[in-house]
């Protein structure tokens, strides 16, 4: 069984950073795509970015501002959010999927995924 732990999250004046950071257990290789989600009250869950052996993938909404990295050594997936906006307040979830992202699309669709953490929320006041 795979638990994916957050931390990290807080609350930010816009134009600040936050570094989110997930916590992997159990059984997760290299081969598996991780994710970032994000839900913001009376949204639906979308994804931020994700990561598998040969390519990361972002939302256009965050391209050039977060950067996601894993180290599978430690089994932690990280999130850096730099020139944070007050839209991207939000729960953040780390997700975790058996197989590869395949492509843009695919890796941002919550059905892709087998595990969740609990959430970290981020707030941005402008």
């Amino acid at each position: 069984q795979v638990q994916l732990v957050e931390s990290g999250g807080g609350s930010v004046q816009a134009g600040g950073s936050l570094r989110l950071s997930c916590a992997a257990s159990g059984y997760i290789d290299s081969s598996y795509c991780m994710g970032w989600f994000r839900q913001a009250p009376g949204k639906e869950r979308e994804g931020v970015a994700a990561i598998d052996t040969f390519r990361t993938f972002y939302a256009d909404s965050v391209k050039g501002r977060f950067t996601i990295s894993q180290d599978n050594a430690k089994n932690t997936l990280s999130l850096q959010m730099n020139s944070l906006k007050p839209e991207d307040t939000a729960m953040y979830y780390c997700a975790a999927a058996r197989g590869s992202c395949y492509y843009s699309d695919y890796a941002f669709r919550t059905d892709h995924y087998n595990y969740w953490g609990q959430g970290t929320q981020v707030t941005v006041s402008s």
